[in-house]
């Protein structure tokens, strides 16, 4: 492949996980390409999002407020621009930018900017209408992935590549390994070329349902048995010794909604679906291994900037048979029955299952933080950030906070001290400063 003198870019979103859920910020979930990644580039930890998914994903693809781009809320319309739940037409994509600048558009994995459609009315989407703009009529010059927020593993209810539909047939389908195959399909069809592309790698993992492969789950078979509350004090205590945040603080208390582990009836139930959540993190991880392995095939690491973060914090819904889980397909695509919603009698990651891992769980994986996904607390909107790029940005030891995020209307690497930070480094050809996403 022609070196290009503009790097690529991949910027990778996992889909609900919390601040401590990967192994370099403290986690027992095994994470090596990530924690790889932070060991090559930098971790930076007081980076911010939205605190839900469409919002924060309207602001990454835009450099904008949410509310600016469209998506002040989730992807139903309420009648205004600020609401109207689909990227606004005056609002300039990053893939839109870049494309007219030389680069490929890449994305795979889930869109979630284009409008609100019900699952289980699959059969009556039209997106790429006015109101549910795809992928491809924003910018991008190949999709994989999902229009909608969340579906099945194993069996997504409508799946696209490109502008249309494509139906499964695999019995081992899961969306996780999808969404990095076709990832690193791109990467590899775009060697052929001279131009860099820009890759969002838009992972579903790991928001609900719980689903993981039974060889993933089994890593973390007992792991979970002592508990929430020792996991996250765990996962604190880890977190202070690789000195991860500036001015460690105390860890806040247990949410008064999560109950203390000895008091709980279904320890092994409860176990299992972090198991099972930990298990998909873990798969997720596994993925990156690909695509980063992708990129040192093809020489092109060195000069290729990837960023990893999440939408928000750990997600705390309970998955009510009468909740979530009533608007989504009861039967998968080859007629398996699917047991709707958290029940203890029903072992959680399988295709037959739809749960999620609740409030308790989430508590841990935003520790040290209070609260979760949809509240702009702490817990809500911290997120890692993991930033590699060899060829420009050294290794660092990162004890102090910073903000990153792309302004795609400039042309240089702005780095934006901190008041602990003395000097501005700059490298071309990226913007990247605080101002962009709340």
């Amino acid at each position: 492949m022609t070196k290009s003198a503009k790097p690529n870019v991949i910027l990778i979103l996992a889909d609900d996980m919390g601040f401590a859920d990967i192994g370099c910020f403290g986690s027992e979930i095994k994470t090596p390409n990530i924690d790889g990644m932070m060991a090559k580039g930098s971790a930076l930890s007081a980076m911010y999002n939205c605190a839900r998914c469409c919002p924060t994903r309207a602001s990454l693809l835009t450099g904008l407020y949410p509310h600016k781009a469209g998506i002040g809320h989730m992807t139903a319309d309420f009648g205004s621009p600020a609401y109207q739940g689909f990227l606004r037409n005056d609002s300039a994509t990053i893939a839109e930018v870049l494309r007219l600048n030389g680069y490929r558009t890449l994305m795979s994995g889930k869109w979630h900017v284009g409008g609100e459609f019900g699952p289980r009315e699959y059969d009556d989407w039209t997106p790429g209408d006015i109101k549910h703009p795809t992928a491809k009529q924003r910018g991008f010059d190949r999709f994989f992935g999902i229009h909608d927020g969340a579906c099945s593993f194993f069996s997504p209810h409508y799946l696209m590549e490109d502008d249309g539909r494509i139906e499964i047939y695999d019995d081992d389908f899961h969306l996780t390994d999808a969404i990095s195959e076709k990832a690193v399909t791109m990467i590899e069809d775009n060697a052929k070329e001279e131009e860099p592309f820009f890759l969002y790698l838009a992972y579903t993992a790991p928001h609900w349902p719980l689903h993981a492969h039974p060889e993933d789950c089994a890593k973390y078979d007992g792991v979970y048995d002592k508990g929430w509350d020792a996991i996250r004090t765990a996962r604190h205590e880890e977190m202070n010794g690789r000195k991860m945040v500036l001015n460690p603080r105390d860890i806040s208390p247990r949410d008064e909604d999560a109950p203390p582990w000895e008091s709980i009836e279904h320890k092994d139930w409860e176990a299992a679906k972090m198991a099972t959540y930990a298990a998909m993190v873990d798969r997720m991880d596994q993925g990156i291994g690909r695509v980063l392995d992708s990129l040192r095939k093809l020489e092109i690491e060195d000069n290729t900037l990837i960023l990893f973060l999440s939408d928000n914090g750990g997600c705390a819904e309970f998955m009510a048979e009468d909740g979530w889980a009533q608007f989504y397909p009861t039967t998968t695509h080859n007629g398996i029955q699917v047991t709707m919603g958290n029940r203890p009698d029903v072992r959680p990651g399988g295709a037959d299952t739809f749960q999620s891992y609740d409030l308790p769980w989430a508590n841990a994986s935003n520790a040290p933080f209070r609260l979760f996904k949809h509240w702009v607390h702490e817990g809500g909107i911290s997120t890692p950030l993991i930033v590699q790029w060899p060829e420009k940005l050294k290794a660092f030891d990162m004890k102090q906070p910073m903000w990153l995020i792309f302004c795609q209307r400039s042309s240089k690497l702005l780095v934006r001290p901190t008041p602990t930070r003395s000097a501005v480094t700059k490298f071309n050809p990226w913007t990247v400063s605080p101002s962009c996403l709340c």
